[in-house]
């Protein structure tokens, strides 16, 4: 981890990362303060799916939230720091054709074997 708490990070969420629920609760305020963390960063996915999977991977655990989460949160928003104009862009064609993508990832969560999906289409 850098020296600097507030450098940029170049990816969203660490490779090795394994977020579980167990780990220093938050007190009720600081738990408030991460769900409006996490709920302001559902909407920031709208324009950045690059974030997408850190940011749901974390709204996992918005009960109870620990001070694991909240460092994960931080990265996020350290990532978005470094990386303004990133983003997905897609560009107009001539065509008329729908395309769409989807990925999952069956039952890894060590928590509750819940699977994660993800998709897009324009």
């Amino acid at each position: 981890m850098p020296e600097n708490t507030n450098a940029p990070m170049p990816t969203p969420m660490a490779h090795s990362s394994r977020l579980t629920s167990q780990g220093d609760l938050f007190n009720d305020e600081d738990a408030s303060s991460y769900r409006r963390l996490i709920g302001r960063l559902i909407y920031l996915t709208n324009t950045r799916p690059d974030i997408t999977f850190s940011v749901y991977n974390l709204s996992q655990f918005v009960f109870p939230p620990t001070s694991l989460h909240q460092q994960a949160a931080h990265r996020i928003l350290r990532y978005l720091k470094g990386s303004p104009g990133n983003g997905i862009l897609f560009q107009r064609t001539n065509t008329n054709q729908l395309k769409a993508y989807s990925d999952s990832d069956w039952a890894t969560c060590p928590e509750s074997r819940k699977f994660i999906t993800g998709y897009s289409i324009y």
